[in-house]
């Protein structure tokens, strides 16, 4: 009978041992199930986040395109507008020329 009861408290313990390991898995599984949700939805956020850098990224692009742009056009009307004058300078200087050298020729 010692030997039949001795077998039943081994059982119960062993038994005991698997419950306990099995609840510390089950608290380990529900640990990771909302770790695993917490990532999920900061996964979520940063593809959100990503979606409006790159609309943003695209408009500042948009924008600094047509600033260098508005910049080269300036940049070209100033260039224009100095060799134009250089031309009308030389020009003028020209007609004086021909114009003293005209007066002075008998």
């Amino acid at each position: 009978m010692e030997n039949g009861h001795n077998r039943l408290r081994q059982a119960q313990d062993d038994v005991e041992e698997v419950k306990i390991v099995m609840l510390d898995n089950l608290d380990k599984a529900n640990e990771r199930s909302a770790k695993l949700g917490e990532l999920e939805n900061r996964a979520v956020e940063l593809k959100q986040k990503g979606e409006v850098f790159s609309k943003t990224s695209a408009k500042v692009k948009q924008k600094k395109r047509w600033e260098n742009y508005k910049y080269k056009v300036i940049i070209a009307a100033v260039i224009s507008v100095v060799v134009i004058g250089i031309i009308v300078v030389v020009i003028i200087m020209t007609q004086r020329q021909e114009t003293e050298i005209e007066s002075e020729s008998p």
